[in-house]
């Protein structure tokens, strides 16, 4: 990426002083809504292990990994697109048949557990994870089905998009169903059917900004009071056949939908259901199958995205057959290219950041002493996680590839996975898993296990590298790295303790501030313009404080270095943000996406700070300039 900077244009717009040529240039590839930054890492990623697997599976590299070498057989099923073409949509018919001879909410009833264990959709859908409040045991929750537009906002009259997506939605079905050997009749019914199904959750769901307070997931209700929220069928056999054991709680995830549930799921509806059911699977099954039904399939979600085109039949293949394999191809990459010296040194960066951030809260100024000193036993209690896992997640020891069809060995894989999933309920919590592979080009913080973690593919330039000056690496990873322990005291994570529990461990009178601090970002953010609308600064609150925490955390860092060059360290800081994306994706993004825009991310938090506008002498009259009291600074 261009690191040629135009100084002129600092104090106006710092992200375009950094990417501004690089922007002028730049091309979205066909077969992707975005370029720049994480896509343009994720891109080489890719073209390096397609390039390896190619070797791999032709003998001219060779592999002792048995769980790779079951990749590369499930990979070549992938791309074998000669027996995938020829077989068409015959593989789906047993699958598919399944959920066509339902006859009546009672058989659907009778069959739900092998439905659920066979990765069917549900309008019921149960998983397990860490009790909230007490995670060393895993709990079941019950969560509700995704809708078919991205968000419950876009159902409004007022957005322009709904009407359009949607029909984009039917038109696509319809060609599915069509070469899927579906009547004319059929298939209209069942897109009507589908559609009215679909609708009729959208009253009983949480738009994005309420999913995005997370906290108010957590509602417990114990299992009698939970089967009552169906009187038609029985909720309760269900969960023991499925669990194979009667838990005495299920947390719910939206109480307001399951209130409705004697609405939604009844005999009167249970034909639109089925429709809805059979159009769900049919897309669920549509990647494995021809490539063009493969293609046909993804038209919704290319309309989404603003992809202009379907990608490669062999781009496919990988990005189909790396996500079944992920953890194997994760260690695989891992273990190649990013090696134990860079964990070592990214994990002594990753633990001055910690240090650094301790020592901060032991100065804090707005917390008391009593809750100043549990913030900083949560964070001695954090856990950290770079590059790759230590093992290889047991599920996949357990993935065989056998001769037939690509469909049948993933839905074989499914049964395996869900079966796992569902049998951890009520058993030790393992804190060790990881939730990315290793050649994700992503890092996070989970609550529940007060954990960050760094996946090796994030590990290079222009976030980190041994050959970008520290400067560059602090701008860069530095500021990731803090801003994921920030997330363990942003607006969500706060209210989880150094154990990962939902637990208030903060004083009335703290919380009170901190609320008021996390007001001022969101006022902060709310209502800045992009190209695709305004920002919600309620629905990015939570991330914009770990950005802060973050970039604030890093400078303090890179002020410590004897080569500190801040001019370096906030062009890096703008640098790792550069992108160009469709407007359809920004649009997206902005209705659903808890982070802000990425030319926000980049020029707003510098804002806040004193030392970007000593360190560019930006004056009340430049464009970054922002009056004293608007700047936020929490941590």
């Amino acid at each position: 990426m261009n690191k040629k900077v135009n100084e002129s244009l600092i104090k106006d717009n710092l992200y375009m002083a950094v990417n501004g040529e690089w922007l002028k240039t730049a091309k979205i590839p066909a077969d992707k809504p975005l370029t720049g930054g994480f896509a343009d890492l994720a891109d080489n990623i890719e073209k390096t292990l397609m390039h390896d697997f190619e070797q791999l599976n032709s003998g001219e590299l060779n592999s002792d990994d048995p769980y790779l070498l079951e990749f590369l057989k499930y990979y070549k099923l992938a791309m074998d697109f000669s027996k995938r073409d020829t077989a068409g949509f015959e593989p789906a018919r047993t699958y598919l048949k399944k959920i066509e001879d339902l006859k009546n909410l009672s058989d659907w009833e009778k069959q739900l557990t092998d439905l659920t264990l066979a990765g069917y959709p549900s309008p019921i859908p149960l998983y397990v994870e860490p009790d909230m409040k007490n995670t060393k045991l895993y709990a079941l929750y019950a969560g509700v089905p995704n809708l078919i537009l991205p968000d419950k906002t876009y159902y409004s009259p007022e957005n322009p998009s709904s009407e359009k997506l949607l029909q984009i939605y039917s038109t696509m079905l319809k060609k599915l169903l069509n070469l899927a050997g579906y009547s004319e009749e059929f298939t209209q019914k069942t897109i009507a059917g589908a559609l009215a199904f679909d609708k009729s959750l959208v009253a009983h769901v949480k738009d994005s900004t309420e999913l995005a307070d997370y906290v108010k997931s957590y509602n417990k209700y114990s299992l009698t009071k939970f089967v009552n929220f169906s009187q038609h069928f029985d909720v309760r056999n269900y969960i023991t056949a499925l669990l194979k054991h009667e838990p005495d709680q299920v947390i719910v995830t939206e109480p307001k939908y399951y209130a409705a549930l004697n609405d939604i799921v009844n005999e009167k509806t249970f034909i639109n259901m089925k429709s809805w059911l059979l159009v769900k699977t049919i897309l669920s099954v549509s990647p494995y199958l021809s490539d063009k039904i493969r293609i046909v399939a993804g038209t919704y979600s290319r309309a989404i995205s603003g992809s202009k085109e379907p990608m490669n039949p062999t781009k496919s293949a990988y990005y189909l057959a790396t996500s079944q394999f992920d953890q194997v191809v994760g260690l695989y990459y891992a273990h190649k290219y990013f090696g134990e010296a860079a964990k070592k040194d990214v994990t002594a960066m990753v633990k001055k950041m910690a240090d650094i951030y301790k020592n901060r809260l032991s100065n804090n100024t707005w917390l008391s002493k009593d809750t100043r000193e549990k913030a900083v036993v949560k964070l001695e209690k954090l856990g950290i996680q770079v590059g790759y896992p230590d093992k290889l997640d047991p599920l996949y020891k357990r993935f065989k590839v056998k001769a037939g069809n690509l469909l049948e060995n993933s839905l074989t894989f499914d049964k395996i996975a869900l079966k796992d999933h569902y049998s951890k309920w009520n058993k030790n919590v393992d804190r060790t898993r990881w939730e990315m592979s290793a050649h994700t080009v992503n890092a996070y913080y989970n609550p529940s296990y007060n954990v960050i973690v760094f996946p090796a593919a994030i590990l290079q330039a222009p976030f980190y590298s041994f050959e970008q000056s520290a400067s560059e690496n602090y701008g860069g990873i530095g500021a990731v790295i803090a801003h994921e322990i920030s997330h363990a005291f942003d607006n969500n994570g706060a209210h989880f303790d150094e154990l990962g529990n939902l637990h208030n461990w903060w004083t009335k009178q703290d919380l009170d501030y901190f609320s008021k601090l996390s007001q001022k970002m969101i006022t902060e953010f709310d209502g800045l313009k992009t190209p695709a609308g305004k920002v919600n600064g309620k629905l990015v609150v939570s991330e914009n404080i770990a950005d802060a925490g973050g970039l604030s955390c890093a400078l303090e860092a890179v002020k410590s270095d004897p080569s500190a060059d801040l001019k370096t360290f906030f062009y890096n800081w703008a640098r790792v943000w550069c992108m160009k994306s469709s407007l359809e994706r920004q649009k997206l993004l902005l209705a659903i996406d808890v982070h802000a825009p990425h030319e926000l991310r980049a020029n707003v938090q510098p804002q806040n700070l004193v030392d970007f506008y000593k360190t560019f002498n930006i004056r009340p009259e430049d464009g970054m300039y922002l009056e004293p009291e608007k700047r936020v600074n929490i941590w």
